[in-house]
């Protein structure tokens, strides 16, 4: 292993997240060479590199061929080593659903989150990075909208607290924000239809004033290489474990 791979590797698994302006990282996603070395490197391991174009960070996850190995070695598929229970699920999938979908829609469109809805230029424009196009939501409307759905003030509370210990979101007073892993753990192509027309549908088609429900039991699954696993229906075993 080269000295650039061994270093890109090793900050990665101490990290966890690296910018993609990062100099190794900008150079493991353009040298095809280096990726080449650099996936060998993981898949000898079990691991992937996790990278998207909506997403300003990447970082490490388990392939999907040892998972059973690892979450399932023992009689019982191991529960989340980070203690976020089923609603703590529920509750990553709901805000990954309010912030990276509408943020995607406006990537896609090439619009800042502060730019004009009707800027018929728009598209000329390069891709924004995500801190450019995600704008966060209001803890009081989240609360207000699931917080009975979801355990209430206080399991809320400690759900979205170990959340953002994990990275997934940031937290700015009332607001809060896409954290450096919530578009790089979640499988957009499984859940986008199963979260618009499924489980989250009345979010998005409701009046703003609406009060909505959550059908926590609907089949959504998070991708393991981002490593929560599918969403257990009721009696099922617990999820699998997030990636360190």
């Amino acid at each position: 292993m080269n000295d650039d791979s061994q270093i890109l590797i090793a900050r990665l698994l101490t990290h966890q997240t690296l910018r993609r302006d990062d100099k190794l990282v900008k150079r493991v996603l353009s040298d095809e060479l280096f990726r080449a070395e650099i996936d060998a490197r993981l898949l000898a391991c079990g691991l992937k590199l996790l990278d998207n174009v909506y997403a300003d960070h990447v970082t490490l996850a388990l392939t999907r061929t040892i998972e059973p190995k690892i979450f399932g070695a023992r009689d019982v598929w191991q529960n989340n080593n980070f203690g976020l229970a089923r609603d703590g699920v529920a509750l990553l999938v709901v805000l990954w659903a309010q912030i990276i979908l509408p943020k995607r829609e406006r990537q896609e469109t090439h619009q800042h989150a502060d730019d004009d809805q009707n800027d018929m230029f728009g598209t000329e424009k390069p891709l924004p990075r995500a801190e450019d196009a995600s704008i966060g939501i209001s803890y009081k409307a989240l609360l207000s909208d699931f917080g009975d759905k979801l355990g209430k003030k206080t399991r809320m509370d400690m759900n979205l607290g170990t959340l953002a210990k994990l990275g997934f979101i940031e937290r700015r007073g009332d607001v809060i924000l896409e954290g450096p892993l919530l578009d790089l753990m979640m499988d957009t192509d499984v859940l986008k239809e199963r979260i618009i027309n499924g489980a989250l549908a009345d979010v998005f088609k409701r009046a703003p004033a609406r009060l909505v429900a959550v059908d926590l039991d609907a089949d959504l699954s998070v991708d393991l290489s981002a490593d929560i696993g599918d969403l257990p229906d009721a009696g099922d075993e617990p999820v699998s474990d997030l990636p360190h």
